[in-house]
């Protein structure tokens, strides 16, 4: 079978569609690791607000017929252009969203790398924490992919709360079987028992300056993540820190969602020093800029 003609370039076409990204670090990510693999990627920011059914596929539309070799797709929009898509990886159809669309001989395919990233970038301080409970605030597209990458690392319990009740308990129920549920009816019952606590909200991206998890449910005998990456060091885990927790930023989980993506859209495993480093000359740039 011949290879299809993405997989034979030394140029790639890529980039993300969500509102907003301007912050977004991925260009950087993804065009610093082609660099170190001496071929060329550019990678669009599409940022596009408000976009229904419609306007998704007339996206998609363009992203297949203008010579891309994938784009991600980022909030709002993870779980809006699942229907939109020809196939999906085993991994995309059972969490119910895709944040990685790969073009592949005129169809588009979708891929979840929040999940494997997340798994990658939490493994250690799950493991460290006895696989105990933990508390995930948000269900939303990135909510799911953190909750199935809890799933796959052991975690014995999930308490799941979102300000949608029925987000909840639609993620409760594609997990079910997989380990112990509950469906919180607050961030403080979702809190109840646990080791651990991760934010996948976007409550605290700037310009937002607010916690999803009161100061007050913060304790040392916790581990705290935030999927949130801008700013690195958002309230919650400067309170969390504060409170003794030991926290991670969403550096890790930005880093090792973009490495898999990458290696999707182009065939080549990049370098994950090189990914970081252009993550962290991002971030340096903004804090120099005060913002």
């Amino acid at each position: 079978m011949p290879l299809d003609p993405s997989r034979d370039r030394k140029r790639f076409l890529t980039g993300l569609i969500g509102a907003p990204i301007a912050q977004s670090a991925s260009p950087a990510m993804h065009e610093r690791a082609a660099d170190a693999l001496g071929v060329r990627c550019h990678y669009q920011l599409i940022e596009v607000a408000g976009a229904d059914a419609a306007g998704l596929r007339a996206l998609l539309e363009g992203v297949k017929n203008f010579g891309f070799a994938g784009v991600n797709v980022t909030f709002p929009y993870k779980e809006a252009v699942v229907p939109l898509l020809d196939e999906l990886s085993d991994g995309a159809r059972a969490i119910g969203a895709v944040n990685t669309i790969v073009v592949r001989r005129g169809k588009l395919l979708g891929h979840n790398t929040d999940t494997s990233g997340f798994e990658r970038a939490i493994g250690n301080l799950v493991t460290a924490s006895g696989r105990g409970p933990v508390a995930l605030i948000g269900a939303g597209g990135v909510g799911k992919a953190i909750a199935f990458a809890l799933a796959n690392l052991g975690v014995i319990e999930l308490g799941i709360f979102d300000s949608d009740p029925a987000k909840a308990a639609q993620l409760a129920a594609q997990l079910q079987g997989r380990l112990r549920l509950r469906i919180a009816a607050s961030v403080a019952d979702a809190m109840q028992g646990a080791v651990g606590a991760i934010n996948a909200t976007p409550v605290g991206m700037l310009p937002d300056r607010n916690s999803p998890i009161p100061v007050a449910l913060l304790h040392r005998d916790l581990w705290v993540a935030d999927a949130v990456y801008s700013p690195l060091w958002t309230p919650l885990l400067i309170a969390a820190k504060a409170g003794g927790a030991e926290v991670m930023t969403g550096r890790e989980l930005a880093i090792y969602q973009a490495a898999d993506a990458f290696e999707l859209f182009t065939g080549l495993k990049p370098s994950i020093a090189e990914m970081g480093s252009a993550f962290d000359a991002v971030l340096a740039s903004r804090s120099d800029r005060g913002v």
